[in-house]
């Protein structure tokens, strides 16, 4: 596959961007709970610590895109970026008290959550007019995760928590290596008018799909932080969990594969909301059917709709409304919006929930939100341009 007319080498550097980068969160999200767990943190503590990686997303992307956007080169960032998150990140085998960890997760995540807007904002640009063959790229990112999360799930049954930092350390210095392999996309000119961006980002379908990310990335907080720690307390062994983990991202590759297609046919406004309403059920599965392996296997089924189809879909409207030099500010909103303070929020709600009230009502909040992203994504979100047929034809004219 070419990269928008350009040369195969290009299609499989970008790859293997992702490929790393979503290892990387294959370690991170499903075990570094139960890292976190083996030294004798609370739940309380572990949602602090991995609401603080979500939180830092707030600000990181932001400044760093800004600098992007001025600069009008991407890839410096991205490997500086990279580089700083491993140096970092280093810092969690010398230590593992509370503010100490707190310090480590504050520095790694700051740089390690500026370098992903920048790539996707590189990657688009590579694309060019063939936006619609991301997920063709992305899908990298999934395997990667697979990758990650089943094998390290085969090895934690016999090698235990400690092996979990120094394989995450890995995996940011393969993204670090990666991003030196990538060549910059065609420098965006840059804007004569600074007022442009915020005058897209006041408009109201724009605010309304900011906010549906917010709710859709807080409503899956107890997921990404104690689905694992959930399992393991219901009896299931790593590698089964590992392997749950992974059932869901293979639905997610699956959904890459066809979004190309899918796109054009239903819209992106359908898809979005067909999204939305599918994550409120997976909470109520997961809350209520965990003792159920077969309804697990289903609420893992759905990731194909709560992150796949999200993410895809979001990702495009985000590209259609945020054009030329203000793409990596809105990758990097985007980011910040749903995956930072969503996430956070998220994180932090279900470790105070956990102990107190029981992981139902952690996953029976994340199903409102879930719901309440479906409410105003119905009312509010508009579609990109005129070209949202009845059809569900989609082409971005703004």
């Amino acid at each position: 596959m070419s990269v928008a007319g350009r040369s195969e080498p290009l299609y499989w550097r970008l790859s293997g961007f992702y490929l790393c980068y979503f290892a990387s969160l294959g370690v991170l999200v499903p075990y570094w709970g139960i890292y976190l767990k083996s030294l004798g943190f609370s739940a309380v503590d572990i949602g602090e610590l991995l609401a603080i990686v979500m939180a830092t997303k707030i600000v990181s992307p932001n400044l760093w895109g800004w600098m992007a956007d001025h600069l009008g080169h991407r890839m410096p960032i991205v490997q500086l970026g990279s580089l700083l998150s491993a140096l970092c990140f280093a810092g969690v085998l010398l230590h593992s008290g509370y503010w100490w960890m707190a310090a480590v997760m504050t520095g790694f995540s700051f740089f390690w959550n500026a370098t992903l807007p920048q790539f996707e904002a590189v990657t688009m640009s590579h694309l060019g007019r063939a936006t619609h063959r991301y997920s063709m790229v992305r899908l990298w990112g999934s395997v990667g995760f697979i990758f990650a999360v089943a094998g390290l799930g085969q090895l934690l049954d016999y090698s235990g928590p400690r092996v979990i930092p120094w394989t995450l350390l890995t995996a940011m210095i393969g993204i670090w290596a990666a991003g030196l392999w990538v060549p910059e996309a065609r420098p965006e000119p840059r804007s004569e008018d600074p007022t442009r961006f915020l005058a897209t980002l006041r408009r109201p379908g724009v605010l309304a799909l900011l906010g549906v990310c917010f709710l859709t990335q807080a409503g899956h907080g107890p997921y990404y932080a104690f689905y694992t720690i959930y399992l393991e307390a219901h009896g299931y062994a790593a590698g089964l969990v590992g392997a749950l983990w992974s059932l869901g991202v293979l639905a997610e590759i699956g959904v890459f594969l066809r979004m190309h297609h899918l796109l054009p046919r239903f819209g992106s406004r359908r898809l979005l909301l067909a999204s939305l309403g599918l994550a409120g059920l997976r909470w109520v599965l997961i809350g209520w059917g965990v003792d159920h392996l077969e309804i697990l296997v289903v609420a893992q089924l759905l990731h194909a709709a709560t992150f796949g189809i999200y993410h895809a879909v979001s990702i495009h409207l985000i590209n259609a409304y945020f054009c030329g030099s203000h793409q990596g500010r809105g990758q990097a909103l985007y980011s910040s919006i749903s995956f930072g303070a969503g996430g956070a929020v998220g994180s932090l709600y279900g470790g105070y929930l956990w102990d107190s009230a029981g992981p139902p009502a952690a996953f029976g909040l994340a199903a409102v939100a879930s719901l309440m992203a479906l409410y105003v994504g119905w009312r509010h979100v508009e579609r990109p341009g005129t070209g949202d047929s009845a059809d569900g034809g989609d082409r971005p004219s703004l």
